[in-house]
Parts: structure tokens; C-alpha cells; sequence
């Protein structure tokens, strides 16, 4: 679901997973937590829902790391869909792909879901839907792994963190007026909530255990149950 990049994670096609690395820190340990935490709880013969799986860099390091998992990836881009059948071709008999949101998801029952650098470009109204429409497809107990943009969102916070993520950028090659522009756009046009906000909408839309497993300058990422 990666749509409407406003720099944030800039470009398409081939470009988005050099893009998302430079971008992103520890992105690489992230898809790696992120498997690991999944492996925790799903069978052998598990099924996995990605929602945002535009681009397939995690579809490629789950199907990769568990050769007996299926997956449903969903992503509203069919450039990025294209980009995610090519990532992952060696997989294709165990994914198939959706064009939309959560509602064009299969209903299920998923043993696990991801949501990976997604939601800071999903419109607060639309949270707790999106959200509640991952838990219905889950069954009791099933891992969500939940990762984007997230920190204090006073004024202040927004600027210095804002900042460090064009900083960052920068010193991976970024051409420092493109992380400049990125971050003007990023504070107008992204979706941002702050941590505590994040996990009391999580619990709202059912999930339970929720631990932040993941910081990496301006980017969060939790674990959560369906309860």
C-alpha cells in the first residue's frame, strides 16, 4: 500500500527498495524481526495476509524464510503490484495478489498479517477501519506486525524528527534538496500519529499484547495479537 510516496519513501518500480533502505533505518533487521515474530505463531502450513505489499520487499523475506506459507498481498498501485510480482516470482505459486485496501482483502481466517510502512499514508479517519478489517480476517491469537511513521506530534517533535529523517537520508546518498523538499512534504501531507495514540487505537480495533519491538528514529513498529 505504497501510494502517494510525497518523498517520504520516493520513486517506483525498481526504484522503491533502494529508495526504502536508504529511507528507512534498520529496514533490512525490521523484515527480519518481522519474520521471526510471525514464526513464533504461525503453523507450517500457515497463511499470511500483507496489506501494502506494493514494491514485495517482505513478501520476498517471508516466503523466502518459510517455504510452507502462503500469502494474500493487497496494495491499491498496480505499478507496485507489477514491481512485487517480479520481486517475488520465485514464490508466485504461494502468492496471490489483490488491487485495493482491506476491503478487496479475502475474508479468511489469516494466521498472520503485516502492515509494513503503510499507515503514516493512511487518513486518520480511516485507521480504525483499516485496522478492525485486519483483525476480522485473523484468528484468535494471530500476529499483526505493524511498522511506520510514528512519534510526538507537537510542533516541536514534528520538526526535529522530520529533520533526523532528511538527516538520515542524507548520509545514505541522498541528494540533500530532494530529503529537503521530502520533508517539507512529509509535515503537510503525511498521516502521523504519536506511540501512545498508535496502541490505544490498536486496542480499540481488538487486538491485546501489544509491545513495541521496533525504533528507529521516526519509524515504530509493534507486534499485537487479535484477541
Amino acid at each position: 500500500m505504497k501510494t502517494d510516496h510525497v518523498q517520504t519513501l520516493p520513486g517506483q518500480g525498481s526504484t522503491y527498495a533502494d529508495n526504502a533502505f536508504r529511507q528507512v533505518p534498520g529496514l533490512a533487521g525490521l523484515h527480519r524481526m518481522t519474520q521471526l515474530l510471525l514464526g513464533e505463531r504461525v503453523p507450517g502450513a500457515g497463511r499470511v495476509l500483507v496489506l501494502g505489499a506494493g514494491g514485495g520487499i517482505e513478501l520476498d523475506v517471508l516466503a523466502s524464510a518459510h517455504a510452507e506459507w502462503t500469502f494474500d498481498g493487497v496494495d491499491p498501485s498496480d505499478a507496485m503490484l507489477d514491481t512485487a510480482r517480479q520481486v517475488t516470482r520465485a514464490h508466485a505459486d504461494r502468492i496471490r495478489l489483490h488491487t485495493g485496501t482491506i476491503a478487496v482483502a479475502p475474508e479468511g481466517p489469516f494466521d498472520a498479517a503485516t502492515c509494513l510502512l503503510v499507515f503514516h499514508f493512511v487518513p486518520l479517519a480511516e485507521r480504525l477501519r483499516t485496522l478492525r478489517g485486519l483483525r476480522q480476517r485473523l484468528v484468535t491469537g494471530a500476529p499483526l506486525v505493524l511498522a511506520h511513521m510514528s512519534f510526538p506530534q507537537d510542533e516541536a517533535s514534528r520538526e526535529v524528527w522530520m529533520r533526523r529523517h532528511a538527516a538520515f537520508a542524507v548520509s545514505n546518498g541522498v541528494d540533500p534538496a530532494h530529503a529537503e523538499s521530502g520533508r517539507r512534504a512529509m509535515l503537510e501531507r503525511l498521516h502521523l500519529m504519536a506511540p501512545e495514540d498508535e496502541e490505544a487505537m490498536l486496542a480499540e480495533a481488538g487486538f491485546a499484547d501489544i509491545s513495541l519491538f521496533y525504533a528507529g528514529f521516526d519509524f515504530r513498529g509493534w507486534v499485537a495479537y487479535a484477541g
